[in-house]
This record gives structure tokens, sequence and C-alpha cells, in this order.
């Protein structure tokens, strides 16, 4: 067994979670795989690879990851310069991770002004998160990709991407310098720039006028930079990237982008990817839908340079635990058939216009109520031209006048 990549951490096993599975913070993936469309389900691989183990602790570990393989890296510099644009034009794929750059940008820079909205336009591209919103709810799909409603801004969330920009900007220091402490104190000037990039996040405090809901927010948030030197070691860790922005067109299917938290390269070439989580490991029964999101990248590695990678890590910093999976092709080839029979089930929807709620307890947490039909609510007129039926009528169900 390969054992390349276990100087990354010891997993402390933390307390199981009780709290029903939410979004992510950064990417707003969902941690469940239920499944949007019968074509979905048909194209899915009858059994699903076991849900990824914790890492042990390893008390003695082998040389520290370098960066010594061009493989991914050659990538993403083809990928970045394709990405920055695309980020522009299509936020609501990558409003996360782009924010998390924006955090760690020059001040100048992260003062740009906010971005125009832009009209409503036809899905052309895949994220994991927004996979994971149609197959929790293809109107929630809808009202987020071609609707583009707006949310309000969550503690919990921009708490994600604030740990987020922290433990990227880390990395610019030299490795003896990658202390815990040091890492804390980047977490002021962090939030700064992240306000100043998104002026939206002031109504999150704007209640607070003593400060002190704000600090223990701060506090928490270094609380869980803090914990994050339990689970890995950064002076033994030179990335190969950072919030690297990736992008693949399958073959006869979607254009597939999403931006990876860390890409490590083994001196061997062996390549991990990794992803921070600033919420508690998931239950069994909910891991599959984590493990989906790195999946979908290692895919796209793959289709980039051909290039199966060897480990997904999963580093969960609300409880303590890192979790790894190590894929096979034939992984990958499962999760492109279901990508592509889930990308049919959407433009099937976004030429109809038939965007069918999908009730489940995460309803709660949904800030599209007001629009939904389960609460009575009504969504906005459909903003896309709607194909007719072969008949001539109207398709029945569809949300939304025209």
């Amino acid at each position: 067994m390969d054992t390349s990549f276990e100087e990354a951490g010891a997993a402390a096993s933390g307390p199981e979670p009780t709290d029903p599975p939410a979004a992510d913070a950064t990417t707003g993936a969902v941690a469940t795989d239920t499944v949007a469309a019968d074509a979905i389900a048909a194209s899915a691989a009858p059994t699903e690879a076991p849900a990824p183990a914790a890492v042990p602790n390893p008390s003695t570990a082998p040389d520290a990851v370098t960066a010594t393989s061009p493989s991914v890296t050659e990538a993403a510099t083809a990928a970045t310069s394709t990405g920055e644009a695309a980020e522009a034009t299509e936020t609501s794929e990558t409003a996360g991770s782009a924010a998390t750059a924006a955090a760690g940008a020059p001040a100048d820079a992260a003062s740009a002004a906010p971005p125009v909205p832009r009209p409503a336009a036809a899905p052309a591209s895949l994220s994991p998160s927004r996979a994971g919103d149609f197959m929790q709810c293809p109107l929630l799909y809808r009202f987020r990709v071609i609707d583009r409603l707006p949310e309000k801004p969550s503690e919990a969330a921009t708490r994600g991407t604030l740990v987020h920009a922290v433990l990227e900007r880390l990395f610019d220091a030299p490795a003896g310098e990658r202390t815990a402490p040091r890492a804390r104190a980047l977490v002021p000037g962090q939030w700064d720039r992240l306000r100043e990039s998104r002026p939206e996040l002031a109504e999150l405090f704007a209640d607070d006028p003593d400060g002190q809901r704000l600090a223990r927010w701060l506090g928490e948030a270094e609380r869980l930079v803090e914990r994050w030197f339990t689970l890995e070691d950064p002076t033994r860790l030179e990335p190969a990237e950072r919030e690297l922005f990736v992008e693949a067109e399958l073959e006869s299917g979607p254009r597939l982008r999403g931006i990876i938290d860390r890409v490590d390269v083994a001196p061997t070439g062996e390549v991990r990817i990794v992803d921070y989580k600033t919420g508690k490991a998931p239950r069994p029964e909910y891991a599959e839908g984590a493990l989906f999101q790195m999946k979908f990248y290692a895919l796209v590695v793959w289709r980039l340079k051909g290039v199966v990678p060897r480990r997904l890590q999963l580093v969960y910093l609300g409880s303590g635990e890192v979790r790894t999976y190590d894929p096979v092709l034939a992984d990958l080839e499962r999760v492109e058939r279901r990508l592509r029979a889930l990308w049919d089930a959407i433009c099937e929807a976004t030429e109809s216009g038939e965007w069918r709620p999908r009730p489940t307890k995460l309803c709660g947490w949904c800030d599209h109520q007001a629009h939904c039909p389960e609460f009575g609510g009504t969504p906005p007129p459909y903003p896309l031209p709607v194909r007719a039926r072969e008949s001539g009528g109207v398709p029945q169900g569809r949300m939304g006048a025209d």
C-alpha cells in the first residue's frame, strides 16, 4: 500500500454530528446522495464504493509531499487562464471560492465593485455544488442558476470562506513559519479583506453594536484554523496548487468546472486532492454526497491530464477528522456516466420549463420558501423560451409564467 501521503496528519475521532446535513460552507454542496431523475438512477452503478475511512494516526511519517511533478501544474496554468474569465461570467457556480480568493487578494483588488447582475441564460456548465443542487431539488437549481435569486449571507458559510482563505494564505510563509499562532493572526486581516470584497457581509453583524457576537464568531474561526494543525502538518507540505480552478468538457456532455482547495504531488508523481470542510463529518448515510464532490474533481483531473488521482482527502475541521478514498478508473467512469445523465435531465428541464420541487428536511434552511409551491409560494416568471410539446401544447407543471 502506498504511504507517500500519510504524513498529512493524524485523524482525531470526533463526535458524530447531530444536526441534519447542511450545505458545505464554501461550495454549497449538500451531503446527500438523492437522485433527481429516473435517467440518473438508471445510469448510476448498481453499487457504490464504501464510504471513505478515517485516516489512522501515523506516528512515523515519510518525507514531506513536494510539488515535483508538472502534470497537474501544467493543467492548472491552462485552466486558470480561462477560469478567471469563466468565474466572472458565471458567479453562481463559484461564488464561495471566488470570495475566498478575493479574501486573500490585495486590498485594492478586493475593493472592486460588485458584479452587475447578468440576464438569464441556459446552463452552460456543471460544478459539484450545482450538481448537488439539482439532485437535492431541481427547483432549487433553477432558482440559483437560471433565476439567480439572491440569498442572504450566513455566518456558517462566511466562516467557511474565511477559514479557507486563512489556510490558503498560510502557505505563502516559509515552511518553518507555518505555525498555529501565525495562522490565528491571519484571521482578522482576512476578515477585513473579505468584507471589502463583499459589502453585503456587513449585514451579518449589523445588530451587534458592541461587537461581542462578531468576537465570538471570529474566535470560532480561529479555533477551526487551530484544529487543522492537529490533522495536518503544514511544515511538511508544499502544495502543488491552492484554490485551483479546473475545467474540462466531456464529449457530447457538459463542461465540468470547479475549484480544488489543494493539490499535493508526491515525489513519485502521485496526486492527492484535498478539500477542507468547516463542518462535522457526516454520518455514513450522507458520506457519499461529499465523496461525490471529490470524485467529480478527480474526473476533471483525469480528463485534463489522463492521470487518476491517487488519493481523495476530506479534512473535517468541525469534528477533527480526516477521511480518504483511493479512486480507481472505474469510479471515475461511473461518475462520468452519472453526470452525463444528470446533464441530460437538466437540459430537458431547461427546455420544458418543468422544475419540480423535492421536499426534504433541508427545506427548512432554504432561502427561497417564498417562491416555492411547497410553501404556498409562486416561482418568478420563467425567463427562458419553453419548448412546446409535439402536440403543440404547453408542458404541464411548468414553474412560472412566460
